[in-house]
C-alpha cells in the first residue's frame, strides 16, 4: 500500500510510540500516563484538547474551514488485567496487566491521523478525536456520555475502528447492520439448607439445584430463542462450598455469567428466560433463588448511511481488499453508547495472522505495527471525504 509521504515519514515515530504504550499498559480509568501522552501530542500538533471526560478521557477538536458537518472518531486506550507471556523487547512492564486487545494500536492510529490532518488541513468541518478510557467492561463510553461528550462535542456521525486478527493488514471490513452483541451480566443465588453430606435428606441441597439449572440453561438458546436470531448464554462463575469440607452440603450456591444478543427482543427474552429457569428450579427443589440481570452494553449496529461513508473511504484506501461481508462478533464494545447518540459505524482493520493462537485477550497477543500505516490512512481519508467542503 502506498502511503502519503508525511504518513510514511511518521511511521517510525508512531511505531515507537505504539511499543512504548504497549510496555506501559494501564487499566480502565487508570490511563493517566497514556492520556497525558495523548493530550501532549495533540496539543503539539495544534489540536484543541479537552481532558477529564469519563475520568481519563481526552477529546481533541480540529476545526478547519467553514464546513458545518461534525464527526467523531473514537479510539480506546485501556489494557486488560492479565499477564503477558510472549517474550518481546517491549513486553509489559506492569505485572498482571497487558495490552491484549490492541488498544495501544488504536490510540496510535488516531494520533497519527490527528497529526496528519492538523498538518494537511485538507478538509472543511469539525473532527473530534475521542480517546476513550475503560472500554474493557468498566463503562468508559457511558461515563463520557454522562459527562456531556455529545453536548459539548456534537457529532453528525461517529466512527470506531478495531483490529481483527485473521484479516491481513491490507484488508478492512465495513458492513452495515449488527457488528457486536449486547454484553449483559446475570447472577443467580440458590439458597438452600445446608446439612451433612451423608444426610442430604435433612437439608435442601442448592448444589443439585444449581446442576439442574446449569444443564437446562442452554435450552434457552436451543428452544426459546428464534433459531435465526444469534444468542449466547454462558455461566462463567460457580461458587459453592469449601474444598476443605467435602462432607458439608452448603447453604448457598452463587452462579454468574454473560448473555449476548443482537436485537432488543432477544435481549429481553434472555433476561426473562434466565429468571424463569432459576425461579422454576428453585421451586422444584424447594429452595429460594435470587436473580439479578445487569444490562451493561447495548449491541453495536452500524447505521446504513455512516457505513456507506466509511465504505467509500475504505475502498479509496484498500481497493479490492475491502470486505463487505464479515460475520458479526459475539463480543461487546461500549462504542454502542456513542452510536446510540449519533449515527455510527464500527469497522474491522486487519491485524495479520493470529500467530501462535494470539487472538484478542490472549496472553501472546500483540498489535501488528504493519497495520499502523493503513489504519492512519483510512482515518485520514474518511475525514477528508466526509468533510470535503
Amino acid at each position: 500500500m502506498i502511503l502519503p509521504p508525511d504518513i510514511a515519514a511518521d511511521l517510525p515515530f508512531l511505531t515507537d510510540l505504539r511499543q512504548d504504550l504497549h510496555a506501559y499498559p494501564e487499566l480502565g480509568f487508570e490511563e493517566v500516563r497514556t492520556s497525558a501522552i495523548v493530550a501532549r501530542l495533540l496539543e503539539e500538533a495544534g489540536v484543541t484538547v479537552t481532558r477529564g471526560l469519563g475520568g481519563t478521557g481526552v477529546v481533541g477538536t480540529l476545526k478547519i474551514g467553514d464546513g458545518a458537518r461534525r464527526i467523531g472518531l473514537r479510539a480506546d486506550m485501556d489494557a486488560l488485567a492479565m499477564p503477558e507471556t510472549a517474550d518481546r523487547p517491549y513486553r509489559s512492564t506492569v505485572p498482571g496487566t497487558m495490552h491484549a486487545c490492541g488498544h495501544d494500536g488504536h490510540t496510535v492510529l488516531l494520533l497519527g491521523a490527528a497529526r496528519h490532518l492538523a498538518r494537511s488541513r485538507a478538509f472543511s468541518g469539525t473532527v473530534h478525536f475521542i480517546f476513550q478510557p475503560a472500554e474493557e467492561g468498566r463503562g468508559g463510553a457511558r461515563r463520557m456520555v454522562e459527562d456531556g461528550l455529545f453536548d459539548r462535542f456534537p457529532c453528525d456521525a461517529v466512527y470506531g475502528l478495531h483490529n481483527m486478527p485473521g484479516l491481513q493488514t491490507d484488508e478492512i471490513a465495513v458492513v452495515a447492520g449488527p457488528q457486536l452483541a449486547s454484553s449483559d451480566s446475570w447472577r443467580v443465588t440458590f439458597r438452600g439448607t445446608g446439612t451433612h453430606g451423608a444426610k442430604p435428606h435433612l437439608g435442601r441441597d442448592p448444589i443439585t439445584a444449581a446442576a439442574s439449572f446449569l444443564a437446562a440453561l442452554q435450552t434457552l438458546v436451543g428452544r426459546v430463542i428464534d433459531p435465526l436470531q444469534p444468542a449466547v448464554v454462558s455461566a462463567c462463575s460457580v461458587q459453592a462450598g469449601d474444598p476443605r469440607a467435602l462432607n458439608v452440603i452448603p447453604d448457598v450456591v452463587e452462579i454468574g455469567g454473560t448473555a449476548r444478543a443482537y436485537v432488543p427482543e432477544v435481549r429481553d427474552q434472555l433476561e426473562t428466560g434466565i429468571r424463569q429457569l432459576a425461579e422454576g428450579t428453585a421451586v422444584m427443589f424447594g429452595i429460594a433463588a435470587d436473580y439479578a440481570f445487569e444490562r451493561r452494553i447495548p449491541p453495536v449496529v452500524n447505521d446504513a448511511d455512516a457505513a456507506a461513508r466509511a465504505l467509500a473511504a475504505a475502498r479509496s484506501v484498500f481497493g479490492e481488499k475491502v470486505r463487505t461481508a464479515f460475520p458479526p462478533s459475539t463480543a461487546g464494545d461500549d462504542f454502542a453508547f456513542f452510536a446510540g447518540r449519533a449515527p455510527g459505524c464500527y469497522v474491522w482493520l486487519g491485524n495479520g495472522p493470529a500467530v501462535d493462537g494470539a487472538l484478542h485477550h490472549n496472553t501472546a497477543y500483540d498489535f501488528n505495527d504493519d497495520a499502523i500505516g493503513p489504519g492512519v490512512r483510512f482515518w485520514v481519508t474518511l475525514v477528508e471525504q466526509e468533510l470535503h467542503g
